[in-house]
């Protein structure tokens, strides 16, 4: 590690005093951070991030789960120029342009089978609203109304992000008890988290009990649902819990059976996060709407889309007074720069075979995960492709959590930057997240990292 370059303390101390006087950081307690010094990033190659004295540290979180083939790479950074000498922004609102046309084409062509209309959003939270509001009023539109299926299924410790409908259908306490009271009525179902099941039950022998009970509500609620939403594999902000096998297919068989619709929100899992394009697709189960973000972009622009079939696109379909329009949409729908980086961003996938490597490294991330499982404070993990998380307690064979206040997971995860890793906690998990390029070598310097890392602070209880 570089030392501080007196130009550079003097610009820290500047930009530092700036945040703190004007700044409000998302998901922070702004308490505890005008008592903290800041880590302020200047630029990034590859898996890399470099602070503004010049340390590196390894992006392990994808920035926020968005970096696929890594910062600054040479062919995203093309598109966006090459977009930039044609236009920055044309809207979608009685236009079209050629980005945002080849893109919705390469989206159904990569989707699992069935999905062939695209809507463009800005983030994953407006993926699901637009979700949500496509389901609730397909069914007052078809040919067949069903106006009384106006309530969603969700799974208990779910996430779907921050605007309004996506809290409806969230259930993460910490993050949406709040605001309740703003919120839309609906019913939920057990998680399937296995290492702290909520029916009390375990694998294999529980016939997998939390598919049945969402079996049991659709049976007797089947005529006012409207769709069941889930996170397709695995349940990031949830914790990082990864479903059982046959899990999401078992979900799709019941939807089917009960005429309602499935929401596939893969706005973490999507883009070769689980080693699959989509997450359902390990499977073999396509939803009837499908929510992406994050790493549409590469992680290079904001841009969400939500997919759905041609019988939903079908129930919009009308003249001008029958006002079956889906009225909804962002000023920067489908933007041109987005679209554009999106697909080079696709294109990477094909030509770095992407998904191949994501296997390969996850395959080794699995053998050296191994080694952390007899540290102590290692209760268990979770793997799905890149996507991991390690839970912290404080008795493993009782499976203690620690409580919220001794802060476990941010306290191994604060530890890491001094050794050069960026990491994020949810609550007491430590969540791996690396871009999708990351090599074998950056797979140990992470896992080598936690290995010193977490005995240390165990030490310090």
């Amino acid at each position: 590690m570089s030392a501080a370059r007196p130009d550079s303390l003097s610009s820290h101390l500047r930009l530092e005093a700036l945040d703190k006087a004007h700044l409000w950081h998302p998901f922070t307690q702004m308490q505890g951070w005008q008592a903290t010094r800041p880590l302020i990033i200047e630029r990034a190659e590859g898996c890399y991030l470099y602070d503004l004295e010049g340390r590196r540290y390894l992006d392990g979180v994808s920035s926020l789960w968005v970096t696929t083939h890594g910062h600054r790479t040479p062919e995203l950074d093309a598109a966006i120029r090459h977009q930039l000498d044609k236009v920055a922004h044309t809207t979608l609102l009685g236009l079209t342009h050629p980005p945002a046309i080849e893109l919705a084409a390469r989206l159904v062509q990569l989707a699992p089978s069935g999905l062939t209309r695209v809507f463009y959003s800005d983030s994953g939270s407006t993926a699901v609203e637009v979700a949500i509001k496509m389901a609730f009023q397909y069914w007052r539109q078809r040919s067949d109304p069903r106006p009384r299926k106006t309530k969603f299924i969700h799974l208990r410790e779910s996430y779907h992000g921050d605007t309004v409908g996506a809290v409806s259908v969230g259930g993460i306490a910490l993050f949406h008890d709040l605001y309740r009271p703003l919120l839309f009525e609906t019913l939920t179902v057990p998680e399937p988290h296995c290492y702290r099941c909520p029916l009390k039950l375990e694998r294999p022998g529980c016939g997998m009990a939390c598919a049945e009970e969402l079996g049991r509500i659709l049976s007797e609620h089947a005529d006012e649902i409207a769709a069941v939403i889930i996170e397709p594999v695995m349940m990031g902000a949830a914790g990082m819990l990864a479903q059982p096998d046959g899990y999401v297919r078992r979900v799709r068989e019941l939807c089917t059976a009960y005429d309602v619709l499935l929401i596939c929100d893969e706005v973490a899992t999507g883009f070769g996060r689980t080693g699959w394009m989509f997450a359902c697709e390990a499977e073999g189960v396509a939803p009837d709407l499908l929510c992406v973000a994050k790493g549409l972009t590469g992680g290079y622009l904001p841009l969400a889309a939500t997919l759905t079939t041609e019988a939903i696109y079908a129930a919009f379909l009308g003249e001008a007074g029958e006002f079956k329009t889906f009225f909804h949409g962002h000023t920067y729908t489908g933007n041109p720069l987005a679209c554009a980086v999106a697909l080079a961003n696709l294109d990477l996938f094909e030509q770095n075979r992407t998904l191949d490597h994501v296997r390969t490294v996850a395959n080794h991330l699995a053998l050296r995960l191994e080694e952390l499982r007899t540290l102590p404070l290692v209760g268990d993990i979770r793997q799905r492709g890149l996507m991991v998380g390690i839970e912290l307690v404080a008795d493993r064979a009782a499976r203690t959590p620690f409580p919220p206040d001794q802060l476990m997971g941010y306290r191994v995860t604060n530890r890491c930057r001094d050794y050069g890793v960026i990491l994020r906690p949810l609550g007491n998990v430590v969540v791996l997240m690396p871009p999708l390029a990351i090599s074998t070598a950056q797979i140990d310097e992470l896992v080598d990292v936690l290995k010193t890392v977490i005995p240390e602070v165990a030490q310090s209880l």
